[in-house]
């Protein structure tokens, strides 16, 4: 194996190669591209194809395709092979600038929420320059846009870098006022904390529910969960390391910065962090992560589960988006330095984001809203539905004393003495890290904890992005027009503070007395399902700010209303039918046969002796038969709402009725067998139990 310095990105066409293989005039004009926004030329474009082709030759590629991410969540590639024929009859290897810059693939079967007929089959990729290319098997991945015949965008990096560029156009106005003319570009960073489920392959292909539907529909509990908190930071089996290793090496030949893997809470629980990257890289990095977790684990018999909610009773699986400001200098505008009190600049974008998280509450909601999402939601493994802000006791009494105009005492460093002569002593932080809280501050940065494990993170930092823009450009029109530019900031950060301290608190969130508090008192949004949040994104305050940053134009938000609540649905729907396949074909087969043998085996045992009492027989017998009853009862509830489900005229109908109705039933189908699943022999089961599943690696 190579050491990981020349392992890492050696399949990328990152700067360092693109340095070597490009003329210094090429490779300066592509930069200049890069880093701030100047056209791309043709000529460069093709100097810049070809090397690209030479280079991926060389690392034995054949083909090429623009990978981009539609709207279905997942990422999407169509392959063509670099050949074309000569004179001669044979082949050359070309690969043009056109080729680079522009693809055609069909948009015709990927979701559109409306944008395009269905007689408009064309749609097209746009190279972006800011996230490199890639090699995957063998062939040549370029990140691309995706786009509509009427260039409306139809996938999730378009928004997401019309977002970045909103953030930097206002951060630059701020920043200048500051005097920090120096600054040419600002951009957003983001590490993504990934967590996972890791099961073997072979029980997995036993499980239907987890085949279609990522989850398990069914399954009573083991005696033994997460209760004794030993899977968390515990002893990695040596089967899940190997998997680790072998990942960590497809992800560091990618440039993808995997840094930190450990165990999870829940048994079979496992998590991933990598190093921050520039929003839109750490978005393709991302997507790659979660492609290359499920490759590598079929090659340890395992199978990667992504899924927020993959089994009932044990903590479910989270993305936590750490999201953080950034100059081009170097400088991140979210540290709070060793007088955060004194550091207006901080205090300004810190009161921005405040501001955006409380204006914007529903669309931090809405980019985390999906079926998968709401089964975690508001479980005491996650935040609840209500948006909230930790900024803990140090920049809570800076923003008091600040509001009241009061002198500010600041918080004394504690030196932490741990009682052992030989331990070091070391500083205990002025902040801590709430766990509970759906947005927390950590130093220098902010952590939003509510994206689900299986979500694109791309939703979640448009919407983050744009409300901040939003901010800044708010301040930015008063403070660009102040006679007194002092005293208008500090105004301003008081007026913020006043107007928006609802948002804040450090607080237990998982305490039913604060979901109280937050709704009745602070007037906070709270949005439990899908169906409740996603409808607001055509709320018109949002569709205003959106469209004026140039995020989305208002039918790109109605095709992502209809397509989110569409992909809810079919989700949702796709359970109900796997349960009724279940419940009918296995499940209930299996508890007639076990309980007819036990009734045989009562027989038996009477036609020995007939003053036998057979009282675990009967009794068994009796409960068997009960809760097949209760199923088969509930199975007749499904499918009568599913009729009303197929019978609704609007996709907004049909959300209302599997969130009122169908999930009900669906809960209670799952009741009656998990208690008939308790007392049935094993043998008799007809697929692997959650103490098979969650113990069952090695």
């Amino acid at each position: 194996m190579s050491t990981v310095p020349e392992l890492f990105a050696s399949k990328v066409f990152d700067d360092r190669v693109m340095k070597s293989r490009l003329s210094s005039k090429v490779y300066k004009s592509l930069k200049n591209t890069i880093d701030i926004g100047e056209k791309l030329d043709i000529t460069v474009a093709n100097a810049v194809a070809e090397a690209m082709k030479d280079w991926a030759i060389e690392q034995g590629a054949t083909h090429y395709t623009h990978w981009f991410q539609p709207l279905t969540g997942i990422t999407a590639e169509k392959h063509d092979s670099f050949i074309s024929p000569s004179p001669d009859g044979r082949v050359i290897m070309d690969f043009s600038g056109k080729e680079l810059i522009k693809g055609e693939p069909d948009a015709s079967s990927f979701p559109s929420g409306g944008l395009r007929a269905t007689f408009e089959a064309r749609g097209y990729t746009a190279w972006d320059p800011t996230s490199y290319a890639f090699i995957k098997g063998k062939t040549l991945c370029i990140p691309t846009a995706f786009c509509s015949y009427g260039g409306e965008a139809l996938d999730k990096k378009t928004p997401l870098l019309r977002s970045m560029e909103a953030l930097n156009k206002q951060a630059l106005r701020i920043l200048k006022l500051f005097g920090n003319d120096q600054v040419r570009h600002v951009t957003t960073s983001v590490g993504p904390e990934q967590e996972y489920f890791l099961i073997p392959k072979e029980l997995y292909d036993q499980r239907k529910d987890l085949i279609y539907t990522g989850r398990t529909l069914f399954g009573a509990k083991p005696p033994k969960g997460q209760e004794l908190d030993d899977h968390y930071f515990g002893v990695i089996k040596p089967r899940v390391e190997a998997y680790m290793s072998d990942l960590n090496e497809e992800l560091w030949k990618l440039g993808i910065l995997a840094k930190t893997q450990h165990n999870e809470v829940a048994p079979a629980q496992h998590e991933l962090a990598p190093i921050y990257a520039t929003t839109n890289i750490a978005t393709d990095h991302n997507q790659l992560t979660m492609e290359i977790m499920k490759k590598v684990a079929q090659k340890h018999g395992l199978v990667c589960l992504l899924h927020e909610k993959p089994f009932d009773g044990v903590n479910g699986s989270g993305k936590h988006n750490n999201w953080s400001i950034a100059t081009d200098t170097g400088v991140n505008l979210l540290t709070p330095g060793e007088t955060p009190y004194e550091n207006a600049q901080f205090l300004l974008f810190l009161c921005a984001v405040i501001k955006a998280v409380d204006d914007y509450q529903d669309l931090l909601r809405i980019s985390v809203a999906t079926a998968g999402n709401d089964h975690r939601l508001g479980a005491n493994e996650a935040p609840p539905a209500v948006i909230s802000i930790f900024l803990g006791e140090e920049l809570e009494g800076i923003l008091e004393a600040i509001e009241k105009d009061a002198p500010y005492a600041g918080v004394e460093k504690t030196v932490m003495k741990l009682g052992v002569s030989v331990l070091p002593r070391f500083t205990r932080d002025t902040t801590d890290r709430n766990r509970t809280s759906p947005f927390a501050f950590t130093g220098n940065k902010f952590e939003f904890r509510m994206v689900g494990s299986a979500d694109s993170i791309a939703c979640a930092n448009i919407m983050l992005n744009s409300a901040v823009a939003e901010s800044l450009k708010i301040y930015a029109d008063r403070l660009e027009k102040a006679d007194n530019f002092e005293d208008a900031l500090h105004e301003m950060i008081k007026k913020t503070i006043t107007d928006h301290k609802r948002i804040i608190f450090n607080g237990n969130g998982y305490d039913d007395t604060w979901i109280k508090e937050a709704t009745e008192v602070r007037g906070l949004l709270n949005y439990r399902t899908t169906p409740d949040a996603i409808p607001h994104l055509m709320d018109e305050k949002n569709v205003k700010m959106l469209t004026a940053h140039k995020v989305f134009t208002e039918a790109e938000l109605r095709s992502r209303t209809e397509i989110t609540l569409e992909n809810y649905c079919k989700a949702v729907i796709i359970e109900a039918k796997t349960m009724e396949m279940l419940a009918r074909r296995e499940i209930l087969p299996a508890i007639e046969e076990y309980a007819a043998f036990v009734a045989k085996t009562a027989n038996a045992k009477k036609s020995l002796a007939t003053d036998l009492a057979c009282t675990y027989e009967t009794e068994t017998v009796k409960k068997l038969s009960g809760y097949a009853s209760e199923a088969y009862a509930s199975l007749d509830e499904l499918d009568s709402v599913l009729d009303k489900v197929k019978d609704s005229d609007s996709v907004t109908d049909t959300a209302y009725i599997i969130r009122d109705e169908l999930l009900g039933v669906m809960e209670k189908l799952r009741a009656s067998c998990d208690e008939a699943e308790t007392i049935t022999a094993a043998k008799f089961w007809p697929f692997p139990t959650y103490d098979e599943l969650l113990f069952g690696v090695k």
